[in-house]
């Protein structure tokens, strides 16, 4: 999918952090939290947290408009509609406008990062509940996101259906639905290897020297005391396995 290049002046929430964005996509209990805590360690990163996956409700407008076949046609023509035509109007609706629009407004609005923000962004355990929309979905963040960056994070599936409300569901049901994710996760990888990076927890869980793929990855120095000062640290809602 090109990327659109949009006027940094009529989007400055969008463009305001000067090294782009990075996402954390991930599903429950898998450590993601700790890494989002990570990343809000490094100075001039601002990482918030899960936001019920709001973003995609905008990606799907944004898909519906862009995606549409009359409006193409209307657009192709070139010619102005007419009230009695069923898509009156839709050849002056600017595709690539409204998706900086929409990422600008979420950026502003949900976001909301500090002004000193170099790299913005947020993680999330619900982009890939609907896994038909998934990957256009990520194709929404990547042309409309400067400098789109993704985390897939990954934990092992036996230790995730023993935590938190894992444990409380059908266990065939729980594990499909992590065999799932991570089928999607893999093929964004595969397809676009330059710009997305898996995590394990086991890679790096009480091992610090397990994240400094991640550093190079942001291209960020590999601090170790502060990151072993990091995975030290319990996080407040994991008084149960990580999540």
């Amino acid at each position: 999918m090109a990327k659109f290049e949009a006027n940094p002046d009529l989007f400055s929430a969008l463009h305001a952090p000067s090294d782009g964005y990075v996402f954390v996509v991930t599903y429950g209990r898998s450590g993601s939290t700790l890494v989002q805590n990570l990343l809000n360690a490094i100075p001039g990163y601002c990482i918030r947290g899960e936001n019920g996956n709001a973003l995609s409700g905008l990606a799907r407008s944004w898909h519906q408009l862009s995606s549409a076949e009359p409006r193409k046609g209307l657009k192709a023509r070139r010619a102005p509609s007419t009230p009695e035509k069923p898509w009156y109007g839709a050849e002056l609706i600017d595709p690539c406008r409204y998706g900086n629009s929409l990422a600008n407004v979420f950026v502003r609005e949900v976001l909301a990062l500090p002004k000193d923000t170099r790299v913005g962004g947020f993680k999330e355990i619900r982009f890939h509940t609907e896994p038909v929309f998934f990957p256009l979905y990520l194709g929404f963040i990547r042309k409309f996101f400067p400098k789109a960056r993704f985390l897939f994070n990954t934990r092992d599936h036996d230790a995730v259906l023993k935590s938190g409300w894992w444990a409380e569901m059908d266990a065939t049901r729980a594990r499909a639905q992590l065999e799932q994710a991570e089928a999607l996760f893999a093929a964004q990888i595969a397809a676009h290897p330059a710009t997305s990076l898996r995590l394990r927890y086991e890679d790096y869980d009480g091992k610090p020297d397990g994240l400094r793929p991640l550093f190079e990855f942001l291209g960020e120095p590999f601090d170790v005391g502060l990151v072993a000062g990091i995975l030290a640290r319990r996080l407040d809602h994991l008084q149960k396995p990580a999540g």
